[in-house]
């Protein structure tokens, strides 16, 4: 497992349109402590804890990657439009 993010630019190599926001906004986790948790409902020290670990590969890594860099960047106000939509 491996994070893909650059520590000292959190937000480089992260791109999201808005389908792909939409989609963090519906994908729930799959596994573990949180399962069944929608993925931008996670608790950013969840996410800080695999952002340090290592991200899942795949699409669900990079998922939580991106909740990750939108959470420690204070832009969780993004999610609210496409809550609503839900």
């Amino acid at each position: 497992m491996t994070s893909g993010l650059d520590t000292l630019h959190p937000c480089s190599g992260v791109t999201a349109d808005s389908a792909e926001l939409q989609a963090l906004v519906e994908m729930r986790m799959p596994f573990g402590k949180y399962r069944g948790r929608l993925l931008i409902d996670l608790p950013e020290p969840y996410l800080v804890w695999f952002a340090q670990s290592g991200f899942p590969a795949g699409k669900l890594g990079s998922m939580l990657a991106t909740v990750h860099t939108i959470k420690v960047n204070g832009l969780e106000y993004l999610f609210e439009p496409l809550r609503q939509r839900s």
